[in-house]
């Protein structure tokens, strides 16, 4: 049965600083669309006795500071699958999740929130702890081949429609990309999505240019795809992803799987 995608965003928490961070995030989001959030952690035993008073708190704390329904979630399991599976049975739109960057003794290490990330149905908007005042204004948008241009350009449209945002897109400077460009800014024209276009140069990496664009523009968010390994049955993320992820900069980046049912969420709202 395919699950549908409901008003809810998704938080996993550790119960750290940078998972505050994306609670107050995510608490924004949820206030200006009308959603509820949902907090989760993720227990290694049934012993963990203060994690659901911890979320009460923090539930608590939320909805007096944001007027918004919150509800909490203590289960065991593995941060690898349960984050995925959960956001599956809630039909989450969207999981925001901190991260304590590449390296670290943290449960939301660099190597755990790329397992994370591979294993959602939804999209993953992986948080640092830089603070952004408001929610998504100025989106990146990075294009390095006319694979899955459709959606990424589906995935754009809904989230600048959802935010007020403008999208800023950032292509690599070839004759397969612009034909693909071309087509992603009809259709950002046809449907009202404010849009700008920057050709990346050769002088650094593309990875370093994203980063370095969405810095000089003041992004708050960058949107990439992870590639798949075989079909649409696993996805990896690679050198290039992960610099644009744990970007120095700490701007959010939204991860999205190119998995056929995210479409079929969309369009069935």
């Amino acid at each position: 049965m395919e699950t549908k995608m409901n008003n809810t965003l998704l938080v996993p928490t550790d119960f750290t600083e940078v998972g505050n961070n994306a609670i107050n995030m995510a608490a924004k989001a949820a206030k200006l669309l009308n959603y509820k959030l949902s907090l989760l952690h993720i227990t290694e035993s049934k012993e963990d006795e203060l994690a659901s008073e911890k979320l009460a708190a923090i539930a608590k704390e939320i909805n007096a500071g944001f007027g918004i329904e919150v509800d909490t979630l203590a289960k065991e399991g593995s941060i690898f699958t349960t984050i995925g599976e959960t956001a599956k049975e809630l039909g989450a739109s969207l999981v925001f999740m901190g991260t304590h960057g590449k390296v670290g003794m943290q449960k939301f290490t660099g190597s755990f929130a790329l397992k994370v990330i591979t294993s959602s149905e939804c999209p993953v908007i992986i948080v640092q702890k830089r603070t952004f005042e408001s929610t998504f204004k100025n989106i990146v948008l990075p294009i390095t081949s006319d694979y899955g241009p459709w959606e990424k350009t589906k995935w754009a449209e809904y989230i600048s429609s959802t935010f007020n945002a403008k999208i800023y897109i950032l292509q690599l400077d070839t004759e397969n990309i612009t034909k693909a460009i071309d087509s992603v800014t009809k259709h950002f024209s046809e449907n009202g999505i404010e849009f700008e276009v920057q050709k990346a140069t050769k002088s650094s990496s593309f990875e370093k240019q994203v980063v370095d664009y969405a810095t000089a523009i003041n992004s708050d968010l960058i949107m990439i795809m992870t590639n798949p390994s075989k079909g649409l049955t696993s996805f990896i993320l690679g050198s290039y992803d992960e610099e644009i992820i744990f970007n120095t900069t700490q701007i959010p980046v939204m991860c999205i799987n190119p998995r056929e049912v995210n479409w079929k969420k969309i369009v069935s709202r």
